[in-house]
């Protein structure tokens, strides 16, 4: 009873071990809690944001190879390819930021070459543009903006025919005609209903520059160095060639614009192409006939394929040894704009063809590929 109730007399070692006893058993419980715990997980490193070079300057940051892990040995081997496929020009961006920059020949970077139908692309984009800025619809018959009689199709056949299936290869004109560049009337004629049939058909295409002209009141020039070129700092005019309307630039230049559709259209902060539906659409299936073709755009990763002047579907993505996600503008005697979003990476080719001269889509593609898959490692 004493014990209980005086605070002078020492406590027994029996009691001193029962008032331990609820120390003892909460310090167990909260190592056992500690112990069970999960160990916590480092935040992800920050992805660099894009950069951009400046507009009106030459000046243009660069990370070495090294630093991604590219070694010396991959990048000669690499250097040696392209040499003996007739190239003149090759570069990597990688966020933004120049990681290789070679030139073969007498080539250097302030040449000017050829896009060839690399160049679609860029029309894709004007052309959305131009819907952005409301000067034209592309679910609008074609017939509204270049006249009736374009084609020397019956009326009702030329109306089924809108911007959007100039821009997916689907106008349903023929393409097995004496010279499938020919715009005239006599040379576009009836082949299938329009959106029933794909077709790489340069015809149709090259057209949506009078579209665009029709629409916009100035020269095709004047509304791609205002909406495009100026606005990004690339170089580059059209010129006429036969009935094509070609582009021509400076190899940074063209990774200039493969910059733009890394970003979707945004130059930095500058928006370029702000419809984000219709650059969605450009980059994606367009039609369900050719499924590797968005608006002028060619795409990978997709389960079938159809190629210039065929009209087999290949089983299988468009170019297999490269990521799934590439989109790329594409140009006969491979002129190449390859754009991987999950990479953050820009590829660019001018040159000579590297083979088989072939319209856009060639073998050059997938042996290219297997070549920078072991650098990039995805």
């Amino acid at each position: 009873h004493c014990l209980f109730h005086s605070s002078n007399r020492p406590k027994p070692f029996y009691l001193k071990k029962l008032l331990l006893l609820p120390i003892l058993v909460a310090t167990i419980l909260v190592g056992c809690k500690k112990s069970s715990d999960p160990v916590p997980v480092p935040p992800p490193t920050p992805e660099p944001a894009l950069y951009f070079p400046p507009v009106g300057s030459t000046s243009w940051e660069t990370t070495s190879p090294a630093t991604l892990g590219w070694t010396d040995a991959q990048l000669n081997d690499l250097y040696s390819y392209l040499q003996t496929k007739n190239t003149k020009a090759f570069i990597i961006l990688k966020n933004g930021k120049i990681v290789v920059e070679k030139y073969f020949g007498s080539f250097t970077a302030d040449s000017n070459w050829y896009w060839a139908s690399a160049g679609k692309t860029v029309t894709a984009m004007l052309t959305g543009i131009a819907q952005q800025e409301g000067l034209l619809n592309i679910n609008h018959k074609t017939s509204q903006y270049l006249g009736a009689g374009w084609t020397s199709l019956p009326a009702a056949k030329e109306d089924l025919i809108t911007i959007r299936h100039q821009l997916t290869m689907t106008s349903g004109l023929d393409d097995n005609v004496p010279d499938d560049d020919c715009t005239l009337p006599s040379c576009l004629t009836y082949k299938a209903d329009a959106g029933t049939r794909w077709a790489y058909h340069n015809a149709p295409y090259t057209l949506l520059d009078k579209v665009v002209e029709s629409a916009s009141g100035i020269s095709y020039n004047a509304y791609f160095q205002e909406k495009i070129r100026n606005k990004i700092g690339m170089s580059g005019v059209w010129l006429r060639n036969g009935y094509n309307n070609v582009l021509y630039s400076t190899p940074r230049s063209m990774a200039r614009f493969g910059l733009l559709m890394l970003n979707k259209g945004k130059w930095d902060q500058t928006p370029i192409l702000n419809d984000s539906v219709y650059f969605n659409a450009q980059v994606n299936s367009s039609q369900g006939l050719n499924q590797s073709y968005g608006y002028l755009t060619w795409l990978n990763g997709k389960s079938t394929h159809m190629l210039p002047t065929l009209q087999t579907v290949f089983s299988g993505a468009l170019v297999p040894t490269a990521p799934a996600d590439m989109y790329a503008a594409l140009g006969k005697n491979d002129q190449k704009v390859y754009v991987v979003p999950s990479q953050k990476i820009v590829v660019i080719r001018m040159g000579e063809s590297a083979g088989n001269i072939q319209l856009a889509v060639s073998s050059f593609d997938s042996e290219l590929w297997g070549k920078l898959k072991p650098i990039f490692g995805y």
